[in-house]
């Protein structure tokens, strides 16, 4: 695996060159994050003869999770093995990966400088932020251990695994609602927990009792454990305790925008957070700047993402043709 040359350890800095950008790694694209989302675009790139380089810090969002679901013909496979196999297709066909985190980016020349946590500093003529979101929990004991297993709140992504369990919807807003509605299809024993949600309309408590999801008044104080660590029950402030398999919950999605900032963009507000706002191939408002996966639709599954990536490797290609087409007419004029 290449990666970007390293100063000499006995004169780690040049002092005509402190940044270390005369050695900077340089790249048709660089893209930000290595899940689904930068891999698909980094393998389209790289099988287009582009140079490309993914730096990815290795904190990808599904890690706790046992398998990335409704990936045709990779159904449940763990993530880890997933993005692993993806990163070997990028290489094969020539791209770089750098094991660091992207702390800045500036525009610089024709292109984009962004230096690394370890002080590196990669130079592109595109930008694929990839960079995922963070996942804001609800602040209770319990909640952020069973992340990812028992407590969920995709079911698409974990509701079979839960299927004809004891779910609880925690409420923490007025979504709750439709997320006990939805694990309601998987389960017959649902139960919606007010806790910091609005009172439900007539409306909607008549549509939860006709599918028979309980409506628990009462704010929640933690979760309980059973004797094999495994999730057993929800306990409330009045000391009351739910038995519990699944406990579902619906956490605000940021979007990790913070390169996007720096270079003058802002998140967009969105009902379940905020994200980087993208046309359908991912182009920012941000010319030279591109974003995919959950990083632009907070929404996006693993193939969802990997489909963006998709779409937003080949319109970056296209873009650098044009802008080199445009370069060579210029310069067949000039001749």
């Amino acid at each position: 695996m290449s990666t970007t040359e390293s100063p000499d350890p006995a004169n780690p800095t040049d002092p005509t060159d402190p940044a270390g950008v005369a050695d900077a790694a340089t790249a048709d694209v660089l893209v930000v994050g290595g899940g689904p989302a930068g891999l698909s675009a980094a393998v389209a790139l790289s099988r287009s003869l582009r140079r490309v380089i993914v730096v990815d810090a290795g904190h990808p969002r599904n890690a706790p999770a046992d398998g990335a679901h409704n990936v045709l013909g990779q159904e449940g496979v763990p993530p880890l093995e997933l993005l692993a196999a993806g990163r070997r297709e990028a290489e094969g066909y020539g791209a770089r990966f750098l094991d660091d985190r992207a702390v800045t980016a500036r525009r610089a020349d024709d292109g984009f400088q962004v230096t690394l946590a370890t002080g590196g500093v990669v130079r592109a003529r595109r930008l694929l932020l990839a960079t995922g979101l963070a996942d804001g929990l609800p602040d209770l004991p319990g909640v952020r251990e069973h992340w990812g297993r028992s407590v969920l709140h995709c079911p698409y992504c974990h509701g079979w695994e839960v299927r004809g369990r004891r779910i609880a919807v925690l409420g923490t807003g007025p979504h709750a609602t439709h997320q006990a509605q939805m694990f309601r299809q998987l389960s017959e024993d649902v139960t919606l927990l007010r806790h910091t949600m609005p009172a439900p309309d007539e409306d909607t408590l008549e549509q939860l009792s006709a599918r028979g999801i309980a409506v628990v008044d009462g704010p929640v104080a933690r979760l309980l454990d059973g004797e094999d660590g495994a999730l057993r029950a929800v306990l409330l402030e009045d000391g009351t305790e739910l038995p519990a398999d699944a406990v579902v919950v619906g956490p605000r999605f940021v979007a990790r925008a913070e390169l996007y900032e720096q270079l003058g963009g802002s998140r967009t507000d969105h009902p379940l957070g905020s994200h980087i706002a993208v046309d359908a191939q991912g182009r920012t408002g941000i010319d030279g700047v591109w974003a995919a996966g959950n990083t632009a639709d907070l929404a996006a599954m693993v193939t969802v993402a990997s489909a963006a990536g998709l779409m937003a490797g080949a319109a970056l290609n296209a873009d650098l043709i044009a802008e080199e087409t445009a370069a060579a007419v210029r310069a067949a004029r000039a001749g």
